[in-house]
């Protein structure tokens, strides 16, 4: 893989590694409408009452109270502990010194369950850390269908970006989650051509990563098949680079330029080591 691909591909790698706590800084550095019964069983509230949860969170090292930490109980998925500590006047909103919440822990991690409690107390659902993730785009980069239909529900913001790098959580789900957490976003109106701060796309990603079941997805709503990151990186070069041929017969089948440049002259064909997939390529027009 060429130096310049695997430093957009650090932007997935990133995903990997941002752990719970949300230090990614590092890897970073390195290189449709639900229906009511469908907001009931996923995030619990629909005849509650509770719409947005939205409060205005105040920074804070760690919750207002005595006993268990909130954040912990919130990480390893406690719902119990997380109830008690509510119970006794820990402030849901609380945030550490990184600006993670409770709410983006348990969401990260799939713990329904917590979420549920913590929104049934305001949690605040578009919180974010000091690098600009949030609890949605959590949910989405692991996959955790049912936490990210309960945040939706609750008022979350499908296009909001991480401030470190510009992902959001359709461009995420699209490396890592589920075809079916892309999907839920898309229903929900995440910008299938929204960027990254180095012009990246969910397209990109999922070409590149070979997920043809995304790229499908995508390209169902009306994904930008020739858009370019800075350096002039395409969909369809990414997934030449790595041999995906299911995703290259796809993208050029749709219009993909099968002679796009990138800034040093590299094309889909000087990249491509697979042998069906440079002759598909040539078959399609690629010029030497």
């Amino acid at each position: 893989m060429s130096w310049s691909l695997r430093c957009f591909y650090a932007l997935a790698a990133s995903c990997l590694i941002a752990v719970a706590l949300g230090f990614i800084a590092d890897a970073v550095a390195k290189c449709g409408d639900f229906s009511m019964d469908v907001c009931d069983s996923a995030g619990g509230f629909a005849n509650r009452g509770v719409k947005g949860a939205e409060i205005n969170a105040k920074a804070s090292n760690g919750p207002a109270g005595p006993g268990e930490d909130l954040f912990s109980a919130a990480l390893r998925g406690d719902a119990a502990t997380v109830h008690a500590l509510l119970a006794k006047g820990t402030a849901v909103n609380a945030k550490m010194s990184n600006g993670m919440t409770a709410l983006i822990l348990a969401s990260g991690e799939g713990h329904l369950d917590v979420v549920q409690a913590l929104l049934a107390k305001r949690a605040e659902v578009n919180a974010k850390t000091k690098l600009g993730t949030t609890a949605l785009i959590d949910a989405s980069q692991n996959g955790h269908l049912d936490v990210v239909r309960a945040l939706l529900c609750q008022g979350a913001e499908v296009n909001a970006k991480r401030t470190s790098d510009g992902v959001t959580a359709l461009i995420t789900a699209s490396a890592l989650g589920g075809v079916d957490v892309v999907q839920t976003l898309l229903a929900k109106g995440a910008d299938v051509n929204a960027k990254t701060s180095n012009g990246g796309t969910a397209l990109m990603l999922a070409s590149g990563l070979g997920r043809l079941d995304v790229v499908q997805a995508l390209l169902a709503k009306g994904a930008e098949i020739n858009a370019k990151t800075s350096n002039g990186w395409t969909a369809l070069i990414a997934a030449s680079d790595e041999g995906h041929l299911d995703v290259v017969q796809a993208l050029l089948a749709k219009g993909a330029d099968v002679n796009a440049k990138e800034s040093d002259g590299a094309t889909a064909l000087t990249v491509a080591k697979d042998p069906d997939v440079r002759a598909l390529l040539v078959q399609a027009g690629a010029k030497p």
